[in-house]
Formats: C-alpha cells, sequence, structure tokens
C-alpha cells in the first residue's frame, strides 16, 4: 500500500463527481468512499458507520503518542442542478450535481487520510464523513445522534470549504465569522376574505402584509448595530387569487442572516414583536415560524483560528489569503457551536460561482490544499 498520489487522487474526485446524491440519500457515494477507505492501510484505522445516521462514516487515525483527538469534518452530499458543464465526467445522476465542490472537499480528505494511514500521526486524527450538509442540518443530526462519543469525540474540528473566486490551492480564512448563520422564515396572515367593493365586511390580508414588509425592514436598519451584519429577504409572497376579491391569507417566506447566533437570535426576537403588532394592529392572525435547524454562523474558535493563519502566513509553499465573511449558510458552524474549530476555504479558481451549473473546479486545488493541510495537522499536534 502507498499514499494515493495526485493521478490516483483527480480520479477519485472525477468518479465521485459523476454520482452526486441528495441529502440522507448518498449510498452510492457511501459504498465509494467506503471502498477507497477500506483499500487503505489499515493498520492505525477504526471505522465506524453510526446506525442513526447510516450514510455517515467516522475513521479514527489512532496517534502514537496521543494527546487530543482532532476533527477534520468533509461534506458528501450534492444538489438539485442539473449540470451543464459538458465534462466527460459529468453527472450521472439526473438533475443532480456537485454544484457546491462537495467532490473536491471528500476528495482532500481521502488524500489526507491515505497519508496518515501510512504515517502515523503523533495525536489521534477522526476523519468525518458527513451527509447532508446541503439541506437537512447534517452536521446538526450527527450531534444530536450522539455519534461523537467515547474515541470518536474530537477536542477540536477543522473543516474546508472550496472556493472559486480564490486562486487554485490557496488558503483564505479570517478570525471570527467565516459564513453567516440562516433561518428560513415563513409567515401566513390570516384575516377575512369578501367583495372588493365592501371592504368594512372584510379582514385585508394583502394590505396587513404590505405594512408587515416594510415594517420589516426597518429590523436591520434600526434594530441592528450598523458595525455589524444582518440580512433579511423576503424572497416571495403570495396572497389573493382575482382582482375584485379581498384576500383572507397571505403568505410571505424569507431568509434571514446573521453573522453571529447571538444577532440572529436579536433579529428573531424582533420579527416576533413587529409580527405580534401587525396581529394587533390589523386585528389578525399572524403565525411565525422559524426555521434556523444547524445552519448557525461559522464563528471561527479565536485560539486555534489565529494558530491556524499563523502557520498558513508563514509557510512558504502556501498562498494565504485574508478574507473577509460570506453571507451564505454552511452546517458545520453548528458543530463549530460545540466544539472550538476553525473552518476555512480552498481556492478552486473558476468563472463559475458555488452552486452554478458551470462550476468546474481547478484540479491542481487537491494536492495543492491536501499538502497545505497536511503541514498544518502536523504542526499542530507538535503545539
Amino acid at each position: 500500500m502507498s499514499v494515493l498520489n495526485e493521478e490516483q487522487l483527480i480520479k477519485i474526485r472525477r468518479h465521485l463527481h459523476e454520482i452526486p446524491e441528495l441529502a440522507l440519500q448518498e449510498k452510492e457515494t457511501y459504498g465509494y468512499l467506503m471502498q477507497v477507505i477500506q483499500g487503505l492501510n489499515q493498520e492505525f484505522l477504526k471505522i465506524k458507520v453510526p446506525k442513526e445516521l447510516p450514510t455517515a462514516i467516522l475513521v479514527l487515525v489512532k496517534g502514537s503518542n496521543s494527546q487530543r483527538t482532532i476533527g477534520y469534518r468533509t461534506d458528501i452530499d450534492a444538489l438539485p442542478v442539473e449540470e451543464k458543464t459538458g465534462l466527460a465526467f459529468a453527472s450521472k445522476h439526473p438533475g443532480v450535481m456537485h454544484a457546491c465542490g462537495h467532490d473536491i472537499h471528500m476528495t482532500v480528505a481521502l488524500g489526507l487520510l491515505s497519508y496518515f494511514s501510512e504515517n502515523q500521526p503523533k495525536d489521534n486524527l477522526l476523519f468525518f464523513f458527513q451527509p447532508a450538509e446541503e439541506s437537512e442540518s447534517g452536521g446538526m443530526l450527527a450531534y444530536e445522534k450522539e455519534i461523537f462519543q467515547g474515541e470518536f469525540k474530537p477536542d477540536e474540528f477543522y473543516g474546508l470549504h472550496d472556493n472559486p473566486e480564490l486562486p487554485a490551492g490557496s488558503i483564505g480564512c479570517r478570525m471570527g465569522t467565516l459564513f453567516a448563520g440562516t433561518t428560513e422564515v415563513n409567515i401566513d396572515l390570516i384575516g377575512k376574505g369578501g367583495h372588493a367593493a365592501f371592504p368594512q365586511n372584510a379582514n385585508d390580508t394583502v394590505v396587513a402584509m404590505s405594512s408587515l414588509i416594510m415594517q420589516i425592514q426597518t429590523i436591520i436598519s434600526r434594530s441592528i448595530d450598523p458595525i455589524q451584519s444582518g440580512v433579511i429577504t423576503l424572497g416571495k409572497v403570495e396572497a389573493g387569487t382575482i382582482r375584485n376579491v379581498i384576500a383572507g391569507r397571505a403568505r410571505i417566506e424569507g431568509t434571514i442572516r446573521g453573522l453571529t447566533q447571538k444577532m440572529i437570535l436579536e433579529i428573531d426576537q424582533r420579527l416576533r414583536d413587529v409580527c405580534e403588532g401587525i396581529a394587533k394592529s390589523f386585528n389578525m392572525e399572524v403565525n411565525l415560524d422559524l426555521n434556523q435547524g444547524g445552519y448557525w454562523p461559522v464563528e471561527n474558535n479565536p485560539e486555534l483560528t489565529k494558530n491556524f493563519i499563523s502557520y498558513m502566513k508563514n509557510n512558504p509553499e502556501v498562498e494565504y489569503i485574508e478574507t473577509a465573511p460570506k453571507m451564505t449558510g454552511e452546517d458545520f458552524g453548528f458543530l463549530l457551536a460545540k466544539f472550538p474549530g476553525t473552518m476555512f476555504w480552498l481556492g478552486v479558481g473558476d468563472d463559475s460561482q458555488l452552486h452554478s451549473a458551470t462550476l468546474n473546479p481547478d484540479e491542481k486545488s487537491i494536492q495543492k490544499g491536501i499538502e497545505a493541510i497536511k503541514g498544518f495537522l502536523i504542526n499542530r499536534m507538535e503545539n
């Protein structure tokens, strides 16, 4: 046996790209990952497949003189996107694509695992192949189903996300929040329908909804510290059936984004207050449903992240880039709220954006990423 080389890793990545699967349906992906993992040197490895989350894989690499267990997470699911790259190894599953680059994530993790399977680390390493990042809050599911127990419990956690805006193989990170937390917002207004000519006999949810939308816009501008960042976007509204009938029901759907969990909870409360006020003002029922799931802000641990950035900055083989926070979501934030750790970017240099049907990451990023992360993990074990 030997460490997987770049040619082998690219072949693995392309096969993973061909078999994308949606959240909690990653059976073929799971099977292929297990095939690769079981083909590695097993001397230091211990594999666990939690029955509570059957497409997840935990691989413990036993350290030679362990003082801690360092966790490394990769996500394995894909998106409901019809691929339009024209690649020879394009998705074979209609309507599903690795449009967020999780095939790159998995390949980097396998490359790291391959190296440490042949070169026993000093500390324990825990590799977590996580299902359902894109939806279903896979990180939260894993934590709540208590799969991180005993020797499979990390003391700290690391993970990457690919970034097409950064040069291939570069590493990006920042102190504080890397990704915003996200909350789904659903608001149902229930009034009384009626004839357009007799508004006094009805209770118009369109008028109430209009007032509610305008008041919601003041939450960010007047209730949140302007030095901080938060977003409320109401992307979908529904009401009425015909022009001359007053709508008795209306629905608003939107999303909240915030850079800290504290901020998200503050926005949630202000939204509750505004909805309650509209209900009283218009004498109608206003039902607010907030669903955050596991998509908490990715708040990097100060001490561990300072150490990570210092290593990457001082490594002449690494192109390190300080990055700004993103308002997109990532469920690794939930795990970082439970375990100290750091999330960072791996540049994959592409013109297309994440979640695009034409995303085509530069494969040169794979080996460069592995080398940078491998060096960091070895360095971390000495500190």
